[in-house]
């Protein structure tokens, strides 16, 4: 009978190995040439199999239930030769303790732009390299996001996810259906994260040009950085995205 498990290059199976199902949708993260369902690996011992998962290329970050025989395992479990283990995805929507805040890396600003767009808490800097971020994540409780497999990988994060998709509409959509946050259009500054606040127009008017004195009447303000919105010509596009959020949120 022709085994449902890879074999060794000579077609044979070490007493010490173990395999790993891999869910379809974490199959992305392995190299294009072991692309494939089945996985084996070989127990030492002492590597867990969450070490042995992260060997594979998969973050655990991404990495939801474990089932060996059918009973769960954490990342901690000491694989065992003859094991059998499923790896599933982390679940959609994730569940958090808190209402998800969350820091995105530096290759992440316009994805940053549209979630503070809906209102969602996402801090964002242009110059912060890998060990500040994961500090900032640490002490602020921030979801860290980034394409970076290796800062995912580091021991010291508390919580982290892969964002897919190379589209900023793409990875907007992966990030809400992931963590399903609530949406306030319009409430945060999308220059700096700020919260608005609504802002008389004689308060405002020293700064504006004065065609927009003449047609707009509805004025915020950031209350850190003290940018000034108003319901421009570029509403229309900016509706546009909030719309598309709300459905895939629905």
């Amino acid at each position: 009978m022709k085994s449902r498990y890879p074999l060794h290059q000579n077609g044979t199976v070490s007493e010490r190995d173990a395999r790993l199902r891999i869910s379809s949708e974490l199959t992305m993260f392995l190299p294009v040439s072991r692309r494939q369902e089945w996985q084996r690996v070989t127990t030492d011992g002492t590597s867990t199999l969450g070490h042995h998962v992260e060997s594979l290329g998969i973050p655990l970050t991404e990495v939801g239930p474990m089932l060996a025989e059918g009973r769960g395992v954490p990342p901690s479990y000491l694989l065992a030769p003859g094991d059998v283990v499923e790896v599933g995805p982390v679940p959609r929507p994730q569940p958090l303790p808190d209402e998800p805040r969350f820091l995105l890396d530096v290759h992440l600003g316009t994805l940053a732009r549209r979630l503070r767009l809906l209102g969602i808490d996402a801090a964002y800097h242009n110059d912060m390299d890998d060990p500040a971020l994961v500090v900032q994540a640490n002490e602020e409780r921030r979801v860290l996001l980034t394409q970076d497999r290796g800062l995912l990988r580091r021991r010291a994060l508390w919580l982290g996810a892969y964002v897919r998709g190379s589209r900023p509409a793409d990875q907007l959509r992966d990030l809400l259906q992931r963590f399903a946050p609530p949406l306030r259009p319009w409430t945060r500054c999308t220059a700096c994260n700020g919260e608005l606040e609504p802002v008389a127009k004689q308060e405002v008017e020293p700064l504006l040009e004065a065609g927009t004195q003449r047609t707009y009447d509805v004025y915020g303000r950031c209350e850190r950085c003290g940018q000034v919105y108003w319901r421009g010509a570029h509403s229309d596009h900016l509706e546009k995205i909030i719309s598309q959020a709300r459905a895939w949120t629905s």
